[in-house]
């Protein structure tokens, strides 16, 4: 029989997963000044839920940049402290014209939630607030464990005011462990607890030429062109196959030990599916000798995301552009330091720089690598609670994305990371048609009751 607490969870489904609807029809784009108002109304909305759910000490918390939002409930006496974090805020959803259903009204296909954030991260976020509630409702108004939630509202923008936030408040946000739900199933109905993250240097490259955009055919020959220059530097910062090129930048990637290799090797993953449903190219690229899990979650990369400058609509227009950029990210393995690696690439960078074109060179947002010990109670809990819904053994694996506050988490308030996501491989994040397999919505509720039931000792209650 289940616990009280999943059977409410259990009876609750559909009104959950109506309030998630809610939550995913405000465009909270964090990285557009037009959708700051609704940011803020994202914020709103997860502080009354909050409130109405029984936490306490609810607050919005103002910020150079979006809000933040806390809230705790702190009296299960000699019980441990679980922090909670996720984040309300979203990507764009450009390009607008390959969405099957708008972004921003959730649509349900296929057993999915269709919409912006559907998983990264409201959807995930929200079975925090659900699984908490469930035990709530079902325990008295008391909860297995003391509680402390941050929910954030620039993830999607580098998260800098929740760092800031960790740095200077670190008691406000004490706890023995962190849960965080913005990662994935390995594979469908296969429980996954992420272990490992990359880090992050995210960088932007202006380069200016003439005065003003030029003829071409006037000028052409005579003025520096600041796109070409671009493209030159961007040509010489990998080469043929794969490997970067700025010196030392390899100097530091401490490799994944012969067990994890060997885990990895076992897990359930064909390179040619991966390749046709997931990828969707001819052929899969990067650095010979290494396998796809190794090449996407223990080495490091460079990529280019965007090249703005000159002309770029419908047509032609022989232009010289004045201006151009260029936007390229480092994912980072452990042991490399984004700031070394960032002074590596902005060294080999103005080194490339051709006559008459300045450069200069931005970055955006860090983030360390890290890899989570899976040594401790909390690791077991939270693999006991997913075996129990999903009926099988949870499998480690490390994700190729960042998520910066993990390291924060370790660095600053001392607490290990339990990374329990929830998501599929296919769901589309920072894509259009994202989605949320509603099957997974639910089990994720469960699964964090059930871990929390554990962590507080009383998950037969």
């Amino acid at each position: 029989m289940p616990s009280a607490a999943v059977a409410y969870a259990q009876k609750n489904q559909q009104r959950f997963l109506r309030e998630l609807k809610d939550l995913l029809r405000i465009p909270s784009v964090s990285t557009l000044p037009e959708h700051k108002e609704d940011v803020r109304r994202a914020a709103q909305f997860v502080a009354d839920e909050m409130k109405r759910i029984g936490l306490e000490h609810v607050e919005i918390i103002p910020t150079e940049g979006h809000p933040l939002v806390y809230a705790d409930w702190l009296h299960a006496a000699g019980k441990p402290t679980v922090l909670f974090y996720g984040h309300y805020d979203v990507q764009p959803p450009d390009p607008l014209d390959e969405w099957e259903s708008p972004p921003f009204e959730p649509t349900e296909r296929n057993n999915n939630i269709y919409a912006r954030g559907a998983v990264d991260d409201k959807g995930q976020m929200y079975m925090h607030l659900k699984a908490i509630e469930s035990l709530m409702k079902t325990g008295g108004n008391h909860l297995p464990v003391n509680v402390r939630m941050i929910i954030e509202g620039e993830e999607e923008v580098g998260g800098e005011s929740i760092s800031r936030f960790v740095r200077e408040h670190s008691a406000r946000l004490k706890a023995d462990v962190a849960l965080i739900s913005d990662t994935e199933l390995f594979a469908p109905d296969l429980p996954t607890l992420c272990v490992g993250l990359r880090g992050m240097v995210y960088t932007e490259l202006e380069a200016t030429g003439p005065m003003t955009d030029l003829h071409s055919g006037v000028y052409g020959g005579a003025a520096p062109n600041p796109m070409e220059a671009l493209a030159r530097i961007i040509s010489k910062l990998k080469d043929d196959k794969g490997r970067i090129l700025i010196p030392g930048f390899y100097q530091d990637v401490s490799k994944p030990t012969p067990a994890e290799l060997k885990t990895w090797k076992a897990l359930p993953f064909n390179e040619e599916r991966y390749r046709k449903t997931e990828v969707g190219s001819s052929v899969l690229t990067g650095e010979s000798g290494y396998s796809v899990l190794e090449r996407t979650w223990a080495r490091p990369t460079l990529e280019v995301h965007g090249m703005p400058g000159g002309f770029i609509g419908a047509g032609g227009k022989t232009v010289i552009p004045a201006r151009a950029a260029a936007k390229i990210s480092m994912r980072l393995v452990p042991d490399q330091r984004p700031d070394k690696i960032f002074k590596q690439y902005s060294q080999f960078v103005n080194k490339l720089v051709p006559k008459g074109i300045h450069l200069k060179i931005k970055q955006f947002s860090v983030a360390d690598p890290i890899v989570v010990k899976t040594n401790n109670p909390f690791v077991k809990a939270s693999t006991e609670a997913m075996k129990e819904v999903f009926h099988k053994d949870t499998v480690y694996i490390r994700s190729g994305g960042s998520i910066p506050i993990v390291a924060d988490f370790e660095k600053h308030l001392k607490i290990p990371s339990v990374m329990m996501g929830f998501g599929l491989p296919d769901d589309n994040l920072h894509a259009p048609n994202e989605k949320f397999h509603i099957p997974n919505f639910y089990r994720g509720i469960e699964s964090i009751i059930l871990f929390l039931q554990r962590v507080g000792g009383n998950h037969k209650a």
